[in-house]
């Protein structure tokens, strides 16, 4: 049995990393944090750069945290801006997201929690790389 998510400790850990954002530029600070189903939670914070193209988004900053940690997959996901507002991952951070936990992965939403793949139909995965190179 798959132990049940603690919304309130993803929230307060998104919060926190959402306070050591770097947003000199655009003043939009992002935290995320994610539960792991190895129980770990996970967290990242937008890092920008004068150079807008090369900015890192939370959710980049928490997968790699996620890696870096160990690995695992993501569980559940809640990304909040400056004030605690639910946001919406972009849709490379959507990508990212799938890529490490998958479709069944819930993402806390504006409009409640939603697993990725209503977040994310018809989603790109390594599933359609394997198609075409395992031939």
């Amino acid at each position: 049995m798959t132990e049940p998510i603690d919304w309130q400790v993803l929230h307060e850990a998104a919060l926190s990393a959402m306070r050591a954002a770097y947003a000199p530029y655009s003043r939009f600070a992002v935290g995320v944090a994610g539960l792991v189903d190895d129980g770990r939670v996970v967290s990242g914070c937008n890092v920008e750069n004068a150079s807008y193209g090369l900015s890192l988004c939370a959710e980049c900053t928490m997968v790699s945290n996620l890696v870096l940690t160990g690995g695992g997959w993501l569980r559940a996901v809640w990304c909040v801006d400056a004030d605690g507002n639910t946001l919406m991952p972009c849709g490379r951070c959507r990508q990212l997201l799938w890529e490490h936990g998958g479709r069944e992965c819930l993402l806390r939403t504006p409009n409640g929690v939603l697993p990725m793949s209503q977040v994310l139909p018809q989603a790109f995965d390594a599933s359609d790389i394997t198609a075409v190179t395992d031939r």
